[in-house]
């Protein structure tokens, strides 16, 4: 049975970000719903207290997802903060684009639910080193895929979005 997945763009992105709304299309088209938090407002203080903030806007979308299956979609500060989220509410599977392991200055580091998790990462990333995220992936036995790209992963959009719809058909 398709299910419903929550998209979370990035710190200084959008809900219209290239890489959530070509993930959006090709889960749409599968059967699945889908939806794209906005984080806007609380992304314009770069306050890292806020991040609190955003993860119980995501919690409170996740919550009225009812039984169908839930996957929690992020890259990047997005990435982050579906795998903490993940820790508070029932989800079936994780996809994360770039996520930071630490964020100087904030008291957690990243952790996720033990579900299906795959991890997509830039072997050129500029933000977060992907040795970082190697290791945690590595950790918990993710899949992990690294691509010849940067953080905003510019030069393979549409690749996660492909990689995002077999991950669905992995969960259906």
């Amino acid at each position: 049975m398709p299910g419903h997945a929550i998209l979370s763009h990035g710190l200084n992105s959008s809900p219209r970000a290239a890489k959530v709304s070509a993930m959006a299309e090709i889960a749409e088209s599968m059967g699945w719903t889908t939806e794209r938090p906005d984080y806007q407002d609380l992304d314009a203080t770069q306050d890292l207290r806020r991040i609190d903030d955003r993860i119980e806007r995501l919690l409170a979308h996740a919550r009225t997802c009812g039984e169908r299956p839930l996957v929690l979609a992020g890259s990047s500060m997005g990435a982050f903060i579906s795998a903490l989220a993940s820790r508070d509410v029932r989800v079936d599977g994780l996809f994360l684009m770039v996520p930071p392991v630490v964020m100087d200055g904030y008291p957690r580091q990243l952790a996720a639910a033990a579900v299906p998790t795959t991890v997509i990462h830039a072997w050129g990333d500029e933000i977060i080193p992907s040795g970082d995220v190697i290791r945690w992936a590595s950790q918990r036995r993710d899949k992990l895929i690294l691509v010849d790209d940067e953080h905003r992963l510019t030069n393979h959009v549409q690749f996660c979005a492909d990689a995002f719809g077999r991950f669905l058909q992995s969960i259906d």
